[in-house]
């Protein structure tokens, strides 16, 4: 679909979908600007519509620089690059069945990867969800 590009600070509290709004996508810096892919919210709402429960994002849009700090500790070409992933979880949901639903939405494209909760680098489980045209599965 398209990328866009947004201000944290004139767009932050812009809808983006029935229940996503720009601010929820910022690079967790403080930076602006923030790229949305539009494909990866269509998807999200999708997810937050066959759930019933708020979609939680951890990270989203990252800058360069952020996604390369020690911090973070992102593949160097890592999709959060493009504002086209998101680390997501919903309270109460197994991330397993979590991405097994994110597959029935994207069977042949984007990436998936399950990230179980790793003691001092991250406080929860998650889904990593992108949307590359090329097809990717992984476990963290």
């Amino acid at each position: 679909m398209a990328l866009n590009v947004y201000s944290l600070e004139r767009d932050g509290e812009k809808s983006l979908s029935k229940n996503f709004k720009v601010k929820e996508f910022r690079c967790k810096d403080g930076s602006d600007p923030i790229f949305i892919d539009s494909e990866l919210v269509r998807i999200l709402q999708k997810v937050r519509d066959h759930f019933g429960s708020p979609v939680i994002i951890n990270s989203a849009y990252r800058t360069a620089a952020y996604n390369l700090s020690k911090k973070v500790g992102g593949a160097k070409f890592s999709q959060h690059q493009y504002g086209k992933a998101a680390d997501i979880y919903i309270q109460g949901i197994l991330i397993t069945k979590l991405a097994e639903y994110v597959e029935t939405l994207m069977p042949n494209k984007g990436g998936i990867g399950i990230y179980p909760i790793k003691t001092g680098v991250r406080n929860c489980a998650f889904v990593h969800v992108d949307v590359r045209a090329t097809k990717g599965r992984w476990k963290g």
